[in-house]
């Protein structure tokens, strides 16, 4: 298995003969408002460019995954992000909560149910509910689902999609104990409320619960996420940590080798 971290929430998944797109964020840097406007220096979405090769990257890609995309959650779904999947007749596997809004799109809508383990693929899914922030902004949002994923040969993913540390989250991964966790790690937060994905603190914690590799993302793209990977880098110096925190930057691959039954997975980070 191989993860290619383009910008934010925005990744390649590449599995035997597929490659899944996940939360497609493909928007030129600045064209997008700003999420912060109690602040002197307000900053046009995305912060940064997509990786130089990311057309060639789009080119291999078979299907697409979406964790979330409603009540203006452009930085899972944007406009470039729908006509690219729309022009090039992508499937794209979302919740069904989602199928009507993005069939309205023009998608191509494989939808998914809540709540059990079902076929994905060759392999099977299973989604697990996020929790997008707490409070009057919770109220607000689209929480979406992160998705637990057997795929066969392969090391077991978790995406963890947007969410703080939950009750559900925590038990998927003591539960199914993933060889690889990816979570949003940016510590997003509007003008007023609290964090309404992870930040340094849950990072640390999931890091806690796993026994595989934990992938932080969705850092230094958005106006309204303040955690950088340099602060992450930090948590590498905590007692059981190091490099079980992997923090790619845009445009890094990591690779996964299968190892023989009863060993973990081991993971190859290229540029």
């Amino acid at each position: 298995m191989k993860i290619t971290q383009l910008r934010n929430a925005t990744l390649i998944i590449s599995t035997g003969d597929y490659r899944i797109l996940v939360d497609p964020m493909l928007a030129p840097k600045g064209a997008i408002p700003p999420l912060k406007y109690a602040t002197k220096s307000r900053r046009r979405n995305p912060l940064v460019d997509l990786p130089e090769n990311t057309d060639a990257l789009l080119a291999t890609v078979t299907h697409a995954l979406i964790t979330h995309c409603q009540k203006g959650h452009f930085d899972h779904l944007d406009r470039a992000g729908a006509k690219w999947l729309r022009t090039n007749n992508i499937p794209v596997f979302c919740m069904q909560e989602d199928a009507s809004f993005l069939a309205k799109k023009g998608l191509n809508v494989r939808p998914l149910n809540p709540g059990y383990r079902q076929p994905l693929l060759t392999g099977h899914v299973t989604p697990i509910p996020c929790l997008h922030g707490t409070g009057l902004v919770g109220r607000f949002m689209a929480h979406g689902h992160g998705y637990f994923l057997e795929l066969p040969g392969e090391p077991t993913l978790y995406l963890a999609g947007d969410t703080i540390l939950t009750d559900e989250v925590s038990q998927c991964i003591q539960t199914n104990q993933p060889d690889i966790c990816v979570v949003p790690a940016g510590g997003a937060q509007f003008d007023i409320g609290g964090e309404i994905i992870m930040g340094v603190e849950d990072v640390a914690a999931v890091v806690g619960l796993s026994t595989g590799k934990v992938v932080a993302n969705h850092l230094e793209s958005l106006d309204h996420c303040p955690t950088t990977r340099e602060q992450l880098r930090t948590l590498r110096e905590q007692p059981g940590i190091g490099h079980r925190l992997l923090i790619p930057d845009d445009g890094q691959e990591l690779t996964w080798n299968r190892q023989p039954a009863g060993e973990a997975p081991s993971v190859i980070e290229t540029d």
